[in-house]
């Protein structure tokens, strides 16, 4: 089942129905041309396909290991990654004066999506070294800037980021790992962390961690914790790896997935860090990397579902039960759902890329509450797509999706996990209704504005379809209103139906767009009516289950659920 980069999908919704037009008009992203544009594009499409795509399988079945207190990585990821880092792909975002590209996100997001359908286990490691660049960027101190930025853009250092801890999950505030001045303007940190992605490899000279710690006498809960830089090797003089810092593996977690990336419990003894941005003021700092890996998150579902999509495809193409099974009716249903899903996720999820760009470019508040109103949709859809795409390729393989050898089971392993970190898709959707709709809903009717301003000019060539979309954006307007007159923790238990039935309007919306853009019936307006007319009427139900609020789950004692 060989991987094909989704160039089309992503031309087509970069030029229709996400415009990078518009971010290249801005002053800050002149530079990505059209042709720029593509030229990152084909080659980025180039990698995957040809380099990393046929090391999803090898990461699978011949794991990263611990050995000797190192951590070997998967035979051909180091010459991959080699390829990765020299080809510039680290650095798509980062700023130019320390050796980035400086091109938008938009672009960078997209070729997040077709590193993470080739290979997902290799794509997280340069992903999270680029999360690293931006938090750095925003808040260490020169000195930092000079010495690390560089060598992490360049594919010479990784990083990594240390949140969570035996104890401390999603409440990041109950995390016990201390850091204590040594005097010198360098900090000792004395700690366990779990589930550190690519916490320790043999494919760089250093790693670099983002740790989470609190200093001795800090408040209690998430205002008294600080950021802190630790590499494993503390840079000598010249810039160059010294000597062994105080930060070693314990072990690698035994995982369902993504064997390829190894998932690190990390021990910090005494380990020399130096501070990042304020004391006390770690999260800010932590959550500008945390944003934009959450983005990062849902692309990476949107990737694997396009791979899981394009191998059952594939198998049904070539399978033969009374004839080639995609003449089925019912395996038609399942691939044609797999493929309208992906293209809403991907186009909300280069959406959001898109409105950060305009942010930057432009410093306006409307862009920013975009972006932020769009980043937990994104997240979660983006992964639950994922999930639900992979489980239906293994469907549509029968009996042959449940065996290893045909790969296709793998997807699935290697994408659930999306849906759970950087925060569980519950707290993306908590997040949503909560801190997103703090603004009385501005952001959210500013969103639904467009949505039925786009259904209104498409009446004359698609009333049907834009009439369904119009219908829907003015129902959820109904639904978000409904929301915000609830209190806690009724907002909360009708959160997850909310974020969904948004995404499937949002995904309507970009489905309509394309229809309109095709100019006539083609295969982006048959897909369109796939979504409007199957998928979309599922946002009704998720907005009546919305609106049931807490009471009724909470009626269900606990010693009820577990009879």
């Amino acid at each position: 089942m060989p991987y094909r980069a989704p160039l089309t999908d992503i031309r087509f919704i970069l030029g229709h129905v996400v415009p990078l037009a518009q971010i290249a008009a801005t002053e800050r992203f002149a530079e990505a041309t059209p042709d720029l544009a593509e030229a990152v594009l084909a080659e980025a499409a180039k990698l995957c396909d040809t380099v990393m795509a046929p090391l999803r399988r090898a990461g699978d079945q011949t794991p990263a290991r611990l050995e000797n207190g190192v951590v070997r990585s998967t035979p051909g990821f180091a010459e991959a990654f080699r390829q990765i880092a020299g080809g510039g792909w680290i650095g798509v975002s980062a700023p130019a004066e320390h050796g980035g590209m400086g091109l938008p996100q938009v672009l960078n997001m997209a070729v997040h999506d077709m590193m993470s359908g080739a290979c997902l286990a290799l794509e997280l490691n340069p992903l999270l070294t680029q999360g690293q660049v931006e938090a750095l960027e925003h808040h260490a101190s020169d000195e930092i800037k000079a010495l690390y930025l560089p060598k992490l853009i360049s594919g010479e250092w990784s990083g990594t980021m240390n949140l969570t801890e035996p104890q401390a999950g999603s409440e990041v505030g109950a995390l016990r790992t201390k850091a204590e001045p040594n005097g010198d303007g360098t900090y000792a940190l004395s700690g366990q962390k779990i589930f550190i992605s690519w916490g320790d490899c043999d494919m760089t000279e250093n790693v670099c961690h983002l740790v989470l710690a609190r200093l001795p006498g800090a408040a209690a809960g998430t205002r008294g914790i600080s950021l802190f830089l630790v590499p494993k090797f503390i840079p000598d003089g010249n810039g160059k790896p010294g000597v062994r810092n105080g930060v070693n593996v314990v072990s690698l977690e035994h995982k369902l997935g993504l064997h390829g990336s190894p998932t690190c419990v990390m021990d910090y003894d005494r380990a020399t860090g130096w501070l990042v941005g304020e004391e006390h003021k770690g999260m800010a700092a932590m959550f500008t990397m945390m944003n934009n890996a959450r983005l990062a998150v849902g692309v990476q579902g949107v990737g694997v579902a396009e791979a899981a999509c394009q191998a059952a495809v594939d198998y049904a193409s070539d399978r033969k039960q009374m004839g080639a099974i995609i003449e089925h009716p019912d395996v038609r249903r399942m691939l044609a759902t797999m493929r309208a899903e992906v293209f809403a996720a991907r186009a909300i999820a280069l959406a959001c890329a898109a409105a950060t760009d305009m942010a930057t470019a432009t410093g306006e508040a409307d862009w920013q509450a975009r972006a932020a109103f769009l980043t937990p949709i994104a997240k979660a859809y983006g992964t639950d797509v994922g999930c639900d795409v992979a489980s239906t390729a293994m469907q549509v393989h029968g009996g042959m999706g449940y065996i290893e050898e045909t790969g296709v089971a793998q997807f699935w392993r290697d994408v659930r996990v999306t849906a759970i970190y950087e925060g569980t898709n519950g707290i993306q959707a908590m997040d949503l209704v909560g801190r997103k709709l703090a603004d009385g809903g501005e952001a959210a009717f500013r969103l639904l504005e467009e949505i039925e301003a786009g259904a209104e000019a498409a009446r004359a060539a698609l009333p049907d379809l834009a009439g369904a979309v119009w219908s829907a954006a003015e129902t959820l307007r109904e639904g978000t209103e409904a929301m915000l007159a609830r209190a806690m923790p009724d907002r909360f238990a009708g959160a997850a139906p909310y974020l969904r039935a948004f995404a499937r309007v949002l995904g309507a919306h970009c489905h309509l767009r394309a229809a309109v853009a095709e100019g006539g019936p083609g295969p982006r307006t048959a897909l369109a009516r796939v979504h409007i007319e199957r998928i979309l009427p599922y946002y009704a139900a998720c907005l009546a289950e919305a609106k049931e609020g807490a009471s009724g789950l909470f009626a269900l004692s606990p010693e009820a659920l577990a009879s």
